[in-house]
């Protein structure tokens, strides 16, 4: 890495909010939101730094992380939060009117009984005959 780039990005954590404004003013052409803090700033004028010295990313990959960030949502918003907490493996274990449920959470769904499942939903359906939601049901629901 160039030195004066490298000695610039290194002196970025030391410099007051002010400091770091002017440096923000040299490289944007328009200024921060005024919410961001101090600390949110080293990390993004330290990309632009190395961005204006080395080149950034390519089209392609512009592209790519487009096309990526779009696949992630369904009409209906986000998807796949069910499962992007689970890791591959996690073994979730449910008692339900005295019997023992397990499900292990794979790459390709969720696995009760032998049966592969999209959702955790079905397979709370499949335990208590009622809908369900499947992350309640299963005790993975994020608070809001």
């Amino acid at each position: 890495m160039n030195h004066l780039i490298s000695d610039q990005i290194a002196s970025l954590p030391a410099m007051t909010k002010a400091q770091l404004l002017a440096v923000w003013a040299k490289n944007f052409s328009q200024g921060p939101p005024a919410s961001l803090r101090k600390d949110l700033m080293v990390p993004i004028l330290a990309y632009r730094l190395q961005e204006r010295e080395y080149g950034g990313l390519s089209n392609a990959s512009r592209k790519k992380l487009r096309d990526i960030a779009k696949s992630l949502y369904s009409e209906k918003g986000p998807r796949g939060r069910e499962s992007a907490s689970l890791r591959h493996g996690t073994r979730l274990v449910r008692s339900w009117k005295g019997e023992v449920h397990e499900v292990y959470a794979s790459n390709v769904g969720f696995t009760y009984r032998d049966k592969v499942f999209s959702n955790l939903s079905q397979i709370a359906r499949e335990i208590t005959g009622t809908r369900w939601s499947g992350p309640l049901f299963f005790g993975t629901k994020g608070k809001k």
